[in-house]
């Protein structure tokens, strides 16, 4: 029974210790003994077939026409067609005689505890952003069905954060229990506030982009537009502005810039990016 489908394939007794036995250490294999004069061998086919396909390899059909391998079927004890025989991990899970309905076999799948795989060139479906506003109403709203709910609260004191509410923010954070208040989310939260306070008369980001690119060693400037950033969300660009301060001027400020850095770690959840700054930053005071 020939197939363009990836996920199907002949086999014969010659090739099923590799290409049956073996392969199901990685994929479990259903073993679909057939036959040409068989009836329901042509409805139970193109199911399996289907299936196959749907679950992107999560596991392979193998065809074997009882007519062309006797052996093979006897071996199995195959004494009607269809019958499916289940392979996994290198063992026979059962056989299956008969051609079962597609609900059925979706049940023997899981049963096995296959699952579909995504497709290999499939792009994961990007969510579209949700808008910040709207997630703080939904917080609210939930606040107010669970009133007693401290979590809802450091949430919302979070999303709050995000535009640009760090009044009522601060308030959140402040009557939150004790195991919140020590929470990490709300050590950063109080961080990202104290960095927010700065931009009270900080000119727009705008302003600032333009008096660096006419004297790039403004360090205010520089340091107004890092926090503006970190504030915003752009982590690697306001790490960037601090940075450079520090490269330029280490003393400026009393140390502005290697404390802006510090106090930026402690607001940037990505470690990765942290570590990376906190080598550079080294590099540059040792």
């Amino acid at each position: 029974m020939s197939t363009a489908n990836a996920h199907v394939f002949d086999t014969t007794l010659a090739d099923f210790e590799t290409a049956v036995v073996a392969q199901s250490m990685q994929t479990p294999i259903i073993v679909d003994f057939w036959a040409t004069w068989c009836g329901p061998c042509k409805t139970l086919g193109p199911i399996l077939d289907k299936l196959a396909g749907e679950f992107n390899g999560a596991f392979k059909v193998a065809k074997v026409d009882v007519d062309q391998e006797q052996q093979l079927a006897s071996m199995f004890q195959v004494r009607s067609v269809p019958t499916m025989v289940v392979f996994k991990d290198g063992q026979v899970l059962g056989a299956i005689p008969g051609a079962l309905p597609e609900g059925e076999l979706r049940k023997v799948l899981e049963q096995i505890g296959v699952q579909p795989l995504a497709a290999a060139n499939e792009e994961p479906e990007e969510l579209a952003p949700l808008d910040p506003h709207e997630v703080v109403q939904a917080l609210r709203q939930a606040i107010n069905a669970e009133p007693d709910k401290a979590e809802l609260k450091l949430d919302l004191a979070l999303a709050l954060l995000r535009i640009g509410n760090t009044s009522e923010a601060e308030k959140l954070l402040d009557g939150l229990p004790a195991n919140l208040a020590a929470d990490e989310r709300t050590t950063r939260a109080r961080a990202t506030i104290g960095f927010a306070t700065l931009l009270k008369d900080a000119p727009p980001p705008q302003v600032l982009e333009a008096a660096i690119a006419a004297n790039p060693n403004d360090w205010r400037a520089r340091h107004y537009l890092g926090v503006h950033q970190l504030v915003d969300g752009n982590s690697e660009a306001a790490l960037a502005q601090f940075l450079e301060i520090l490269r330029g001027d280490r003393n400026w400020e009393d140390g502005l810039g290697k404390k802006s850095l510090i106090d930026a770690f402690k607001v940037i959840d990505d470690a990765a990016l942290v570590s990376a700054y906190r080598k550079r930053m080294s590099a540059l005071l040792f």
